[in-house]
Protein backbone atom coordinates (compact mmCIF):
# COMPACT_ATOMS: atom_id res chain seq x y z
CA UNK A 1 0.00 0.00 0.00
CA UNK A 2 2.85 2.35 0.87
CA UNK A 3 4.38 1.70 -2.54
CA UNK A 4 1.11 2.65 -4.24
CA UNK A 5 0.90 5.76 -2.08
CA UNK A 6 4.37 6.76 -3.24
CA UNK A 7 3.37 6.33 -6.89
CA UNK A 8 0.11 8.24 -6.37
CA UNK A 9 2.00 11.16 -4.80
CA UNK A 10 4.58 11.18 -7.59
CA UNK A 11 1.83 11.20 -10.22
CA UNK A 12 0.03 13.96 -8.32
CA UNK A 13 3.25 16.01 -8.21
CA UNK A 14 4.06 15.42 -11.89
CA UNK A 15 0.55 16.29 -13.10
CA UNK A 16 0.78 19.56 -11.15
CA UNK A 17 3.57 20.57 -13.52
CA UNK A 18 2.69 18.68 -16.72
CA UNK A 19 0.10 19.40 -17.95
CA UNK A 20 -1.70 21.45 -15.26
CA UNK A 21 1.10 23.94 -14.65
CA UNK A 22 1.79 24.34 -18.35
CA UNK A 23 -1.92 24.93 -18.94
CA UNK A 24 -1.90 27.72 -16.33
CA UNK A 25 1.03 29.37 -18.12
CA UNK A 26 -0.68 29.03 -21.49
CA UNK A 27 -3.91 30.42 -20.06
CA UNK A 28 -2.02 33.40 -18.67
CA UNK A 29 -0.27 34.17 -21.95
CA UNK A 30 -3.46 33.77 -23.99
CA UNK A 31 -5.48 36.07 -21.77
CA UNK A 32 -2.61 38.55 -21.58
CA UNK A 33 -3.29 39.32 -25.25
CA UNK A 34 -6.12 41.48 -23.92
CA UNK A 35 -3.54 43.80 -22.35
CA UNK A 36 -2.80 45.27 -25.78
CA UNK A 37 -5.83 47.39 -25.01
CA UNK A 38 -8.97 48.47 -26.87
CA UNK A 39 -10.15 46.79 -30.06
CA UNK A 40 -6.65 45.46 -30.79
CA UNK A 41 -6.53 43.66 -27.46
CA UNK A 42 -10.04 42.29 -27.96
CA UNK A 43 -9.15 41.01 -31.42
CA UNK A 44 -5.87 39.47 -30.24
CA UNK A 45 -7.65 37.69 -27.40
CA UNK A 46 -10.37 36.27 -29.66
CA UNK A 47 -7.76 35.25 -32.27
CA UNK A 48 -5.94 33.25 -29.58
CA UNK A 49 -9.22 31.66 -28.47
CA UNK A 50 -10.00 30.65 -32.06
CA UNK A 51 -6.49 29.27 -32.57
CA UNK A 52 -6.73 27.11 -29.46
CA UNK A 53 -10.15 25.81 -30.43
CA UNK A 54 -8.99 25.04 -33.99
CA UNK A 55 -6.45 22.48 -32.76
CA UNK A 56 -7.12 18.91 -33.98
CA UNK A 57 -9.20 16.82 -31.56
CA UNK A 58 -9.46 19.80 -29.24
CA UNK A 59 -12.22 18.28 -27.08
CA UNK A 60 -10.21 15.09 -26.57
CA UNK A 61 -7.12 17.16 -25.77
CA UNK A 62 -9.09 19.15 -23.20
CA UNK A 63 -10.51 16.05 -21.52
CA UNK A 64 -7.30 13.98 -21.48
CA UNK A 65 -4.77 16.78 -21.24
CA UNK A 66 -6.55 19.23 -18.92
CA UNK A 67 -9.73 18.10 -17.16
CA UNK A 68 -8.71 14.58 -16.09
CA UNK A 69 -5.26 15.68 -14.82
CA UNK A 70 -6.85 18.59 -12.93
CA UNK A 71 -9.48 16.23 -11.50
CA UNK A 72 -6.85 13.75 -10.28
CA UNK A 73 -4.52 16.46 -9.00
CA UNK A 74 -7.37 18.24 -7.23
CA UNK A 75 -9.10 15.23 -5.66
CA UNK A 76 -5.88 13.52 -4.56
CA UNK A 77 -4.59 16.90 -3.41
CA UNK A 78 -7.62 17.22 -1.11
CA UNK A 79 -6.85 13.80 0.33
CA UNK A 80 -3.21 14.73 0.93
CA UNK A 81 -4.19 18.11 2.40
CA UNK A 82 -6.31 16.53 5.11
CA UNK A 83 -3.82 13.72 5.82
CA UNK A 84 -0.58 15.74 6.04
CA UNK A 85 0.92 17.46 9.05
CA UNK A 86 3.52 20.19 9.35
CA UNK A 87 7.10 18.95 9.70
CA UNK A 88 8.73 21.35 12.14
CA UNK A 89 11.75 19.11 12.59
CA UNK A 90 12.72 19.14 8.92
CA UNK A 91 11.56 22.62 7.92
CA UNK A 92 11.32 25.92 9.80
CA UNK A 93 8.32 28.10 10.50
CA UNK A 94 8.42 29.91 7.13
CA UNK A 95 8.42 26.73 5.05
CA UNK A 96 5.68 25.18 7.20
CA UNK A 97 3.63 28.35 6.78
CA UNK A 98 3.97 27.98 3.01
CA UNK A 99 3.04 24.30 3.36
CA UNK A 100 -0.18 25.30 5.14
CA UNK A 101 -0.91 27.98 2.53
CA UNK A 102 -0.31 25.36 -0.17
CA UNK A 103 -3.11 23.24 1.22
CA UNK A 104 -5.49 26.17 1.68
CA UNK A 105 -4.84 27.63 -1.79
CA UNK A 106 -5.22 24.16 -3.30
CA UNK A 107 -8.79 23.91 -2.01
CA UNK A 108 -9.64 27.46 -3.11
CA UNK A 109 -8.03 26.92 -6.53
CA UNK A 110 -10.03 23.74 -7.16
CA UNK A 111 -13.29 25.55 -6.34
CA UNK A 112 -12.24 28.50 -8.51
CA UNK A 113 -11.40 26.28 -11.50
CA UNK A 114 -14.76 24.49 -11.33
CA UNK A 115 -16.54 27.86 -11.13
CA UNK A 116 -14.50 29.39 -13.97
CA UNK A 117 -15.02 26.38 -16.26
CA UNK A 118 -18.75 26.48 -15.55
CA UNK A 119 -18.92 30.20 -16.39
CA UNK A 120 -16.96 29.87 -19.63
CA UNK A 121 -16.49 26.48 -21.25
CA UNK A 122 -19.74 24.97 -19.99
CA UNK A 123 -21.75 28.01 -21.09
CA UNK A 124 -20.27 27.69 -24.59
CA UNK A 125 -21.14 23.98 -24.61
CA UNK A 126 -24.72 24.76 -23.53
CA UNK A 127 -25.03 27.37 -26.27
CA UNK A 128 -25.48 30.27 -23.85
CA UNK A 129 -22.49 32.12 -25.28
CA UNK A 130 -19.92 31.79 -28.07
CA UNK A 131 -16.15 32.02 -28.39
CA UNK A 132 -16.58 35.47 -29.96
CA UNK A 133 -18.53 36.63 -26.90
CA UNK A 134 -15.95 35.51 -24.34
CA UNK A 135 -14.45 38.99 -24.25
CA UNK A 136 -17.90 40.43 -23.49
CA UNK A 137 -18.41 37.80 -20.79
CA UNK A 138 -15.08 38.57 -19.11
CA UNK A 139 -15.83 42.31 -19.37
CA UNK A 140 -19.15 41.80 -17.58
CA UNK A 141 -17.45 39.73 -14.86
CA UNK A 142 -14.60 42.13 -14.19
CA UNK A 143 -16.73 45.29 -14.18
CA UNK A 144 -18.63 43.79 -11.24
CA UNK A 145 -16.60 44.60 -8.08
CA UNK A 146 -17.71 41.42 -6.28
CA UNK A 147 -16.81 39.09 -9.15
CA UNK A 148 -13.55 40.99 -9.73
CA UNK A 149 -12.59 40.43 -6.10
CA UNK A 150 -13.51 36.75 -6.16
CA UNK A 151 -11.59 36.22 -9.39
CA UNK A 152 -8.61 38.08 -7.93
CA UNK A 153 -8.60 35.78 -4.89
CA UNK A 154 -8.94 32.69 -7.09
CA UNK A 155 -6.17 33.73 -9.47
CA UNK A 156 -3.72 34.70 -6.69
CA UNK A 157 -4.39 31.36 -4.98
CA UNK A 158 -3.87 29.45 -8.25
CA UNK A 159 -0.59 31.23 -9.00
CA UNK A 160 0.69 30.75 -5.45
CA UNK A 161 -0.29 27.07 -5.51
CA UNK A 162 1.59 26.60 -8.78
CA UNK A 163 4.69 28.58 -7.76
CA UNK A 164 5.06 27.06 -4.30
CA UNK A 165 4.15 23.67 -5.75
CA UNK A 166 7.08 23.97 -8.17
CA UNK A 167 9.41 24.44 -5.20
CA UNK A 168 8.05 21.23 -3.66
CA UNK A 169 8.23 19.42 -6.99
CA UNK A 170 11.93 20.20 -7.39
CA UNK A 171 12.62 18.96 -3.86
CA UNK A 172 10.55 15.78 -4.10
CA UNK A 173 12.07 14.82 -7.46
CA UNK A 174 15.61 15.30 -6.16
CA UNK A 175 16.46 18.34 -8.27
CA UNK A 176 17.08 20.79 -5.43
CA UNK A 177 18.59 18.61 -2.71
CA UNK A 178 20.66 20.97 -0.58
CA UNK A 179 19.74 23.96 1.63
CA UNK A 180 21.44 26.42 -0.74
CA UNK A 181 19.66 25.06 -3.81
CA UNK A 182 16.35 25.12 -1.99
CA UNK A 183 16.93 28.69 -0.80
CA UNK A 184 17.71 29.85 -4.34
CA UNK A 185 14.64 27.98 -5.59
CA UNK A 186 12.54 29.84 -3.02
CA UNK A 187 13.65 33.20 -4.44
CA UNK A 188 13.14 32.06 -8.03
CA UNK A 189 9.59 30.85 -7.49
CA UNK A 190 8.73 33.86 -5.38
CA UNK A 191 9.73 35.95 -8.40
CA UNK A 192 7.61 33.76 -10.67
CA UNK A 193 4.66 34.21 -8.32
CA UNK A 194 5.01 38.02 -8.43
CA UNK A 195 5.41 38.20 -12.23
CA UNK A 196 2.51 35.86 -12.98
CA UNK A 197 0.24 37.60 -10.47
CA UNK A 198 0.97 41.00 -12.02
CA UNK A 199 0.31 39.68 -15.54
CA UNK A 200 -3.02 38.15 -14.52
CA UNK A 201 -4.08 41.32 -12.69
CA UNK A 202 -3.16 43.51 -15.67
CA UNK A 203 -5.22 41.18 -17.86
CA UNK A 204 -8.22 41.49 -15.55
CA UNK A 205 -7.95 45.27 -15.66
CA UNK A 206 -7.61 45.19 -19.46
CA UNK A 207 -10.93 43.34 -19.78
CA UNK A 208 -12.66 46.30 -18.12
CA UNK A 209 -12.04 48.37 -21.29
CA UNK A 210 -15.43 49.25 -22.88
CA UNK A 211 -14.13 47.90 -26.24
CA UNK A 212 -14.72 44.39 -24.84
CA UNK A 213 -18.46 45.07 -24.76
CA UNK A 214 -18.69 45.17 -28.55
CA UNK A 215 -18.09 42.16 -30.82
CA UNK A 216 -18.79 44.24 -33.94
CA UNK A 217 -15.20 45.59 -33.79
CA UNK A 218 -13.83 42.08 -34.38
CA UNK A 219 -12.57 40.78 -37.70
CA UNK A 220 -13.87 37.22 -37.57
CA UNK A 221 -12.58 36.41 -41.05
CA UNK A 222 -9.05 35.90 -39.73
Amino acid sequence: MSGNSYLYRKLHSLLGVIPVGLFLLQHMLSNYEAFRGGAEGHQAFIDRVHWLNSLPLVLLLEIVGIYLPILYHGVYGLYVAFQSNNNVNRYGYFRNLLFTLQRITGVITLIFIVWHVFETRIQIFLGNTTHEELGVLMHDIFTNPLWFTLYLIGIICAVFHFSNGMWSFLVSWGITVGPRAQRISTYVWLGVFVVMSVMFILTMIAFIDPQFQDTSVLDLTK
